[in-house]
């Protein structure tokens, strides 16, 4: 039984030993509240078409993603009502989740180190995907690489995105940080 009290997620204690102290050489900030780190991981599962057929993809994308993440996970639902796609107001469309603490640093460790290298023909993730504030934005193609996804039970493959908000002021910051996380960018 894991002691949860005592416990401190493995990419947080080299964050507070290592990455900061590199960090702060790197760019020579004068003050360690300077120190860009993560604010919270945003994962989002569109269920899309598959949704408007019918709703139990939804409920289904909102499991998934619970999974994956280790927190309840809500559903999204569409703000307005557009003809052409056969969506109303209220319809569930899938689901979202924010992550922040310790749930947030487990989940990047399992992501760097467990789903990405389980993606077929892996050659990284692009280095250009920062929003010019820090934020990186990327998406899988199948959620099945995580582990926590049974394949056997699985009646859709999902498409996911992960958003990474750090506090970092530019994009320069942000993509160190997380490189000292040891995120495989290809570029």
């Amino acid at each position: 039984m894991l002691d949860t009290a005592n416990y401190t997620p493995r990419l947080k204690a080299e964050y507070a030993s290592k990455i900061r102290a590199a960090m702060k050489e790197e760019f020579g900030y004068k003050n360690d509240m300077q120190i860009p780190g993560l604010d919270k991981i945003v994962l989002n599962i569109g269920a899309g078409a598959e949704a408007v057929k019918d709703s139990k993809k939804a409920k289904s994308a909102q499991e998934d993603l619970t999974a994956i993440a280790g927190q309840q996970a809500v559903i999204t639902k569409a703000k307005k009502s557009i003809a052409g796609f056969r969506v109303r107001e209220d319809m569930p469309l899938g689901a979202k989740v924010t992550l922040r603490g310790d749930r947030m640093f487990e989940f990047l460790d399992r992501l760097i180190t467990i789903a990405m290298p389980r993606i077929r023909d892996f050659r990284g993730v692009s280095g250009k995907s920062f929003d010019g504030r820090g934020n990186y934005a990327m998406g899988m193609k199948e959620h099945i690489v995580f582990p926590e996804i049974n394949f056997d039970k699985v009646d859709e493959v999902w498409g996911l995105d992960i958003v990474i908000c750090t506090t970092a002021d530019n994009d320069a910051e942000a993509k160190a940080l997380l490189k000292h996380f040891n995120m495989p960018f290809n570029s």
